[in-house]
């Protein structure tokens, strides 16, 4: 009887470790003034700012008191942000210009812009390499930019459309092609292509991803909605959970081991057991179309952008599910904590 007593206790040991980790939930609503559409959202740690992508500009929130302080405007179709702290500079992806700008840190003020290619999309800054890596969407390629004076390196070809770069800090940079449901590993260094390899059938359409760069994993959210854990040397995936539908972010804290993905309306937290393996540990309801986050990994907060929605529009030949279009003066950041 005693054996069997204590063999009992490991099962609810793992479900109470397991509600230990939940019980996120929304915290409070941060009202962001003016309208436009909304991508991705990034944090940066040190100086305790969260930049917001919001059409035409970018909004400052202060993460410590959580509320806006600033924004860099004269922007056109924002998707992406990337902080260099050290240099002072910042980088934002201009969509329908075609082009990079660089910004001051602490005037929010432009510094420069730089041509990139069609639809620069999502950039990472690497300070391994001291370059910032600009996704162009509809041009197959990416774009990589000395960050210290904002003169291109190169452009490496990928021969399909990228999402969501992350980077080892040792100068390897990986991206998804979405369509081509491949994951690919770029030398940011010699700006070549060191690995190439198919995500599918597990993990059909890949796009955003975030690294354990202690543990050498990769976190890939996929289109039929699982999230699926790589190996980054081989491109080997390991495992697949369920998430939700629509996931554009994926985000990892490292101290909780938890990894969360933004979808359609809710976002899925996901526990890291051990290296390879892992469990979900809960789905926790946001907002529709609220799709993209970021981790603040001091206060473990998740912050996610939204609005409120009108009605759907009435099908067209060319899109038969429009989306429901956001209403004006509603944006908001959505902060998400336990």
């Amino acid at each position: 009887m005693r054996i069997r007593f204590v063999l009992l206790l490991f099962p609810l040991a793992g479900l109470l470790a397991a509600s230990s980790l939940g019980g996120y939930h929304l915290l409070k609503k941060i009202p962001v003034p003016g309208d436009g559409s909304k991508d991705y959202l990034t944090v940066d740690e040190s100086a305790r700012r969260l930049y917001v992508s919001h059409g035409t500009q970018v909004n400052v929130i202060d993460l410590d008191s959580e509320q806006v302080v600033g924004k860099v405007s004269d922007l056109k179709g924002v998707h992406g942000i990337a902080v260099a702290p050290k240099l002072g500079r910042g980088f934002i992806t201009n969509g329908l210009l075609n082009t990079v700008t660089i910004f001051d840190l602490k005037t929010l003020q432009h510094i420069g812009e730089v041509k990139a290619s069609i639809t620069p999309d999502g950039i990472l800054y690497d300070s391994a390499t001291g370059r910032v890596f600009a996704l162009n969407k509809h041009a197959d390629s990416v774009t990589a930019i000395e960050a210290a004076d904002g003169k291109v390196a190169g452009t490496i070809e990928l021969n399909g459309d990228p999402e969501s770069p992350v980077s080892d800090g040792k100068g390897n940079v990986w991206v998804a092609l979405e369509h081509w449901s491949t994951l690919v590993r770029i030398d940011g260094r010699n700006l070549t292509v060191t690995g190439r390899w198919p995500t599918g059938p597990s993990c059909d359409h890949p796009a955003p991803m975030a690294i354990d760069r202690k543990q050498n994993r990769l976190f890939i959210g996929c289109g039929n909605e699982v999230l699926a854990v790589a190996d980054p040397d081989t491109g080997k995936i390991i495992t697949t959970l369920p998430i939700g539908p629509d996931v554009d972010a994926v985000a990892f804290d490292p101290s909780t081991g938890l990894i969360f993905s933004a979808n359609d309306g809710t976002v899925t937290v996901i526990h890291q057991d051990s290296v390879d393996k892992y469990s979900v540990v809960e789905t926790v309801k946001t907002q529709p179309q609220a799709v993209t986050l970021a981790l603040d990994p001091k206060t473990h907060r998740i912050y996610v952008s939204s609005s409120e929605l009108g009605p759907a529009p009435a099908p067209t030949p060319v899109s038969a599910h429009p989306e429901r279009p956001m209403l004006p003066g509603t944006f908001e950041v959505l902060v998400l904590g336990r």
